[in-house]
């Protein structure tokens, strides 16, 4: 077949995917070139507008390194992450809900005990997190790795000032007791604009939206048989609950981070100063298993 106009151009390239060994990535390709297409037709979309399409989308790999996704923030933005997120994560009762896992997430937390302050460098308000994982239905869960990251009282993250910081600071990994609980201490994080400076920053700014996300303790908690919870834990008297830049708010992952006066913490320790607390209890989604 030759000649194609703007209607039949799009049965031909779907026809081009009909001998796709993979069925799933047939099924994919051919969904995306139709909806594709559509979505080209349904704009009447100029030849300049597609060259700055295209600009746009190699500014948005070139942004790309070892401590920046733009690809992610990108999709965030558009509420594909989110969309994908709920999609995967149909939770039963007793699990906590999930939300995206940002640009920020690093591998190589160091693990450290239960009541370690993990704030290294950084300055602000004490903030003690306590926290317990149970299996959504079930029992508390012994030994679950609990990772968690957060930005700073200026809203940056440790992955964004590392030679000022001199290496990683608001981010740990620990592991639930023997009654499935954990503790520590780090600062009170700030709400904070996602980084505006690349091609999605130009996305937002031309569209009127604002870049910023309220203020969170992110959490990734992994068990035997459970699946991997990655979600946030927002504050209650944060600004931007309600127009989050990446669509992951839920009402259930908002919780008072309690201000507390100088004296005693509820893990023993004394403070000298105000201090915030945050308690929260996670549940994990089992993994089926097939008879």
């Amino acid at each position: 077949m030759r000649d194609f106009d703007e209607f039949t151009i799009t049965r031909a390239v779907i026809d081009r995917f009909a001998d796709t060994p993979d069925p799933r990535l047939r099924q994919v390709m051919t969904s995306l070139v139709r909806h594709l297409h559509d979505f080209v037709r349904d704009v009447d979309l100029s030849f300049a507008e597609w060259q700055q399409a295209i600009a746009f989308l190699t500014r948005t790999g070139q942004m790309c390194d070892a401590h920046r996704q733009e690809f992610i923030l990108l999709s965030d933005t558009l509420g594909v992450s989110m969309l994908v997120d709920a999609i995967n994560h149909r939770m039963p009762e007793g699990a906590t809900e999930t939300t995206v896992l940002g640009p920020f997430y690093v591998k190589e937390a160091p693990e450290l005990p239960n009541g370690a302050d993990i704030a290294g460098l950084l300055e602000g308000t004490p903030l003690l997190v306590t926290g317990s994982v149970a299996s959504a239905g079930g029992g508390m869960l012994a030994g679950a790795t609990v990772d968690v990251w957060h930005a700073d009282e200026d809203g940056a993250y440790d992955v964004q000032q590392l030679d000022a910081l001199g290496g990683l600071a608001g981010r740990a990994r620990f592991r639930t007791d023997a009654e499935g609980r954990f503790h520590f201490w780090t600062i009170m994080p700030a709400w904070y604009p996602i980084p505006d400076d690349g091609p999605v920053g130009d996305m937002l700014k031309a569209a009127a939206r604002h870049p910023n996300r309220p203020a969170h303790v992110h959490f990734m908690i992994a068990a035997e048989g459970h699946e991997t919870l990655i979600t946030h834990v927002f504050a209650a008297d944060s600004p931007w609950l309600d127009s989050d830049a990446v669509f992951g708010v839920k009402n259930s992952l908002i919780a008072e981070f309690a201000a507390h006066p100088a004296g005693p913490a509820p893990d023993g320790r004394r403070m000298e100063r105000p201090f915030r607390h945050l308690a929260y209890d996670f549940g994990l989604k089992p993994v089926r298993t097939r008879d």
